[in-house]
C-alpha cells in the first residue's frame, strides 16, 4: 500500500495548518485517502504548531504515526519538537533562512532552503507557506500539481476573486518551491 506520512511544523503564522488542509483537499479530490491532525502549542500565537497529513492509495489504517516520510522544520523550536518523528528513511526539510540550526537528526537525507527570504526578497511573505507546499509536492510526488492548484483555488478563492495578483502571486510560489527540491536533486 502506498501511503505518505507528512509531518508539518512552524511557528504561528508559518501557514503549516493551511499547507495541510490544501494537501488533504487535493488529495481527497485525486480520490485518494486522506488524514489531517492538527497540533497547536499551548501558545496562542506564536507557538509551534505542527500538521500530521497522511495521503494513501488504501484505507488509512491508523490515525497517528510515529516517523513521517518527509518532515518539514520551519523554526528552531519546530526543528527541536519535530526530531522524534525522522528516522534514517525519513527526509527531512528545513528552512535555512529562519532556522539558526541544522537539524542533527539520521534521516534518509535532510535538505536547507531558505523559503523565508525568497518569499521576501523575490515574491512575497504572504505566499511562503505556498513555496513550502510546492516542496512537499516535489519532495513526495504524492498528488498531480492539478489537483494541488484546484485545491489553492477552492482554498482562497475568495481572496484571489478581491485580488487576482495573489493568485499569480501563488502559482508563483508553489512553482518555486516546486524548483527548490528539483534543483536540490540535480546537484
Amino acid at each position: 500500500m502506498a501511503r505518505t506520512k507528512i509531518v508539518l511544523a512552524g511557528e504561528g503564522g508559518h501557514g503549516v495548518q493551511s499547507i495541510a488542509k490544501i494537501l488533504v483537499e487535493a488529495g481527497y479530490a485525486a480520490n485518494k485517502k486522506v488524514l489531517y491532525i492538527p497540533n497547536f502549542g499551548v501558545e496562542q500565537r506564536g507557538g509551534v504548531s505542527i500538521a500530521f497529513c497522511q495521503i494513501a492509495d488504501e484505507e488509512i489504517g491508523e490515525p497517528r504515526f510515529s516517523k513521517g516520510d518527509i518532515v518539514i522544520m520551519l523554526s528552531d523550536r519546530a526543528i527541536d519538537r519535530c526530531s522524534m518523528y525522522v528516522d534514517e528513511n525519513s527526509v527531512v526539510v528545513y528552512d535555512s533562512s529562519i532556522c539558526h540550526n541544522k537539524p542533527e537528526v539520521k534521516a534518509k537525507e535532510t535538505i536547507g532552503i531558505p523559503a523565508n527570504q525568497i518569499a521576501n526578497d523575490e515574491i512575497s511573505a504572504r505566499v511562503f507557506n505556498i513555496i513550502i507546499l510546492g516542496v512537499v509536492i516535489q519532495a513526495t510526488g504524492v498528488l498531480e500539481m492539478d489537483y494541488v492548484k484546484d485545491a489553492m483555488i477552492a482554498a482562497l478563492g475568495k481572496k484571489f476573486e478581491s485580488n487576482p495578483e495573489l493568485r499569480e502571486m501563488n502559482f508563483k510560489a508553489l512553482e518555486k518551491g516546486v524548483e527548490l527540491i528539483k534543483a536540490k536533486a540535480s546537484v
